[in-house]
């Protein structure tokens, strides 16, 4: 089944084109306290990466941080020399390699580190997902599935996690397969899939969005899983929970307007109730790779995916603090997250009123950015 988003309304800016400017990137992300949605707003805001950095301490203290340092040059040249160590490169959004599909995410990561070839991210993407303890027929059929939508000029894209994701890259490795890391792209979880890891470097592609060197965190799987999604055309679920990290990249995909399909199961087998729930909600049944096949057409060929829009920076004058709309904000968000769209609506604001405001509280550590552009309370 196929949801239909709207892109963001923002363009994506101009990449770094220097070594200065590219450096300035990666200090500007690595900062603390700057998520993505905030990278985006300072970099239109000041007009540059470098800007926004000798910036940042003055709009720190205005937000009542004293002290504030941006990530350091050195602590940047680390991560870009420790990345060439390990043969990684980076790509910048708008950038020579960089997937264009990303952009229609509503948080596309402003760099991305690949270990591998990267000329797999022009090809079609599908992404098989799954339970980490899937049962054998399940890890049979993620095996079948990888392996005849490679055979027909698919990569499969998945997340390197034990269960369906690994038996899914292991019967795509032939033709080429994408790993997107949860931690930095040199760093392996589980560790059990190394050998696998190592074998995916020479005939695909591992892909991260976090700091060379990162040990992957709970907090970094949802985010990691949006990138699956994002990358993928369509994404097919063999067996995921109720409540599993499968079913979060199926709901993204959704949101970014790919094709979901599953796998379906047992009604007594509990590792196969979020693909009936997903079946039962309008997603394609799969049986075999051909069904995955009919449901995209024929797409067998890499698709001509739309060039970003490119449009310098504006100048946008940062609004006074305003005392009655901070303590709103406060009061509407809490612990779930919610989307920037609807807290806008929710305190009457224009949107150029509200964004600096969110700029000073995240900075604050009072709030904080979740993927697909949520914002959340920090308690």
């Amino acid at each position: 089944m196929t949801v239909v988003d709207t892109h963001p309304s923002t363009h994506p800016p101009l990449p770094p084109t220097t070594e200065d400017a590219r450096l300035a990137w990666l200090r500007l992300l690595r900062s603390h306290r700057i998520g993505i949605a905030t990278f985006y707003r300072l970099l239109t805001e000041h007009g540059s990466a470098e800007a926004a950095l000798d910036a940042l301490p003055g709009i720190a203290r205005d937000a009542g941080v004293e002290s504030y340092a941006p990530c350091s040059l050195a602590t940047a040249e680390q991560e870009l020399n420790r990345g060439h160590r390990n043969g990684a490169q980076l790509l910048f959004l708008g950038g020579p390699g960089y997937p264009v599909q990303l952009l229609d995410l509503a948080d596309p990561p402003p760099l991305l580190w690949v270990l591998g070839r990267p000329e797999m991210l022009s090809r079609p993407m599908v992404g098989v997902v799954g339970a980490r303890s899937a049962s054998s027929l399940g890890l049979r059929m993620a095996r079948s599935l990888a392996a005849e939508l490679s055979e027909e000029g698919f990569v499969v894209v998945s997340g390197l996690a034990r269960g369906v994701d690994a038996e899914a890259h292991e019967a795509s490795l032939k033709s080429g397969t994408v790993a997107v890391q949860a931690g930095g792209v040199d760093t392996i979880y589980p560790q059990e899939n190394a050998d696998l890891a190592s074998r995916i470097v020479r005939s695909g592609l591992r892909v991260s969005e976090q700091p060379i060197g990162m040990k992957p965190m709970a907090r970094h799987f949802p985010t990691r899983n949006r990138l699956v999604a994002g990358l993928a055309r369509a994404v097919v679920v063999v067996e995921a929970a109720a409540r599993s990290g499968s079913l979060i990249t199926a709901r993204t995909a959704l949101d970014q307007g790919r094709d979901v399909l599953a796998v379906p199961g047992h009604p007594f087998d509990p590792r196969a109730a979020g693909c009936n729930m997903l079946i039962r909600d309008g997603a394609t049944l799969v049986r075999n790779a051909r069904d995955v096949i009919e449901a995209l057409g024929p797409t067998a060929a890499p698709e001509t995916l739309r060039a970003p829009v490119r449009q310098g920076p504006t100048d946008t004058p940062r609004k006074p603090d305003s005392a009655p709309l901070r303590a709103a904000i406060l009061d509407r968000l809490g612990a779930a997250p919610l989307a920037e769209d609807t807290l806008i609506r929710d305190v009457s604001a224009a949107a150029r009123d509200v964004a600096p405001l969110l700029t000073d509280l995240e900075l604050q550590g009072r709030i904080e950015r979740c993927p697909g552009g949520m914002i959340a309370l920090v308690r």
